[in-house]
């Protein structure tokens, strides 16, 4: 057995790994460099061994280099869960069309191409993959995330993490570790910290939302398509049905492509945690409830920057992309970030070189489609909102395997947040791979 990183081992993008066994090989992940990363892309690899790729779920930075596949005439199968199967060829086209600037008829040939070689299957399943026998468990990270549990041929055991999600989240299941895992291949995007709690989150929040209201001012959240905005808009949910939050305060989604996940969020209600079942017992509708409003067309986004620019007036809007790297969220800050009532809330990971990075970190200017833009603007980060578990959570899946692994190899992490965590596991007693 023989692990090869194609991306997201010294990284937190660019998740892709070769997992081979004698002559046969399949790739867990194909995922996109991001930000700094995406100079990192200058080389691709040999598919001459790969019999199939597995996903562990529908985010850019594991799923963005599917395109590149089809272009080198992979024709394999692509397995992944069903929600990750309804969300691909979403988050692609968004991709394709925003990052690498497509027409919808360059881009549609390419989806159809990857859509028809999708699988999907249920968590808690079987498969046979070439070689391998593979199954898929709930990770609790985002909607269809999962962690993989790969068989080798001689009976050993490979668990792939993929993005594991935090403990006690509303919205999702928390991840279960597995019985077993000869060896252990996990991220580490926090494993050097700890989050706030889920009640504190909700807590910090309001107090946010309460301040920055004293003064006027719009509220922009950068926001992550899949994932962050539905925990927001869950939180967000219950502070209305709480009365805790003005009923008249608009709450705006202005981001069509975490519309449409936000509909498949709620095709798959099957898949989400006790609370917000519970939730839609009681008649609630946690992902669209009647405050809150939704832009379309791109004129009345504009539109409503420009009035939100000038007016002044409450809001509080959530946009993508998480880490402002283009999408609709570019335009309220280059309009909002000099207005020292505007608020912006960072409620999810910041990768290094990337302008929600620059913001977060307190530079007094930015750049913003080559015009330098002031940072008046105040600026909050959350941790309570992170999709990603932190180094308690990390440790307790890893600890839940009742046999101790072989080896613990540690990816998707900044170097900083792997050492941490390669420490607490050696003091543990495990054999550690950075």
């Amino acid at each position: 057995m023989q692990l090869i990183h194609h991306g997201g081992k010294n990284t937190v993008t660019g998740s892709c790994h070769e997992l081979t066994f004698g002559d046969r090989s399949i790739l867990i992940d194909c995922g996109m460099f991001q930000g700094p990363d995406a100079q990192l892309l200058s080389e691709s690899f040999s598919l001459d061994n790969v019999k199939a790729v597995v996903l562990t779920h529908a985010h850019i930075d594991h799923i963005g280099r599917l395109p590149w596949l089809i272009a080198q005439e992979f024709s394999g199968p692509i397995y992944c869960t069903k929600a990750t199967a309804e969300l691909v060829p979403l988050m692609l086209d968004d991709g394709l069309k925003i990052q690498q600037a497509m027409t919808y008829e360059a881009r549609k040939p390419i989806i159809e191409a990857i859509t028809r070689l999708l699988h999907p299957v249920d968590y808690y399943r079987w498969i046979d993959v070439d070689t391998f026998r593979c199954r898929f468990n709930p990770a609790g990270h985002i909607l269809g995330s999962a962690y993989l549990e790969v068989e080798l041929p001689n009976q050993e055991l490979v668990v792939f993490s993929g993005d594991l999600g935090p403990s006690n989240t509303p919205l999702l299941p928390d991840p279960v570790s597995p019985q077993k895992a000869d060896y252990l291949v996990i991220e580490t995007t926090y494993g050097g910290s700890l989050h706030d709690g889920v009640e504190q989150r909700a807590q910090a929040l309001k107090e946010i939302i309460d301040r920055s209201l004293l003064d006027g001012g719009t509220i922009l959240i950068p926001a992550f398509s899949v994932g962050r905005t539905q925990e927001l808009l869950f939180d967000i949910e219950q502070l209305i049905y709480q009365h805790q939050l003005d009923v008249k305060l608009p709450i705006i989604l202005d981001s069509p492509m975490a519309q449409k996940v936000t509909q498949s969020y709620q095709h798959f209600r099957s898949l989400w945690g006790e609370e917000a079942k519970q939730r839609l017992k009681m008649h609630r509708h946690p992902l669209a409830f009647e405050q809150c409003i939704t832009v379309g067309d791109h004129q009345s986004h504009l539109e409503l920057v420009n009035r939100l620019a000038s007016t002044g007036e409450p809001a509080i809007v959530v946009a993508a992309s998480g880490m402002c790297e283009g999408g609709r969220i570019m335009d309220y800050l280059k309009a909002l970030l000099p207005d020292e009532r505007t608020d912006v809330i960072f409620a999810g990971f910041q990768a290094q070189g990337t302008l929600g990075k620059s913001i977060q970190q307190g530079n007094k200017t930015v750049w913003i489609d080559e015009d330098e833009v002031s940072v008046n603007a105040h600026i909050h980060t959350m941790s309570g909102y992170s999709a990603h578990a932190d180094s308690d959570d990390l440790l307790k899946f890893v600890e839940g395997i009742k046999v101790k692994p072989k080896q613990v190899h540690l990816i998707h992490g900044e170097q900083e947040s792997k050492a941490a965590f390669a420490e607490t596991l050696r003091n543990r007693g495990y054999e550690v791979v950075e």
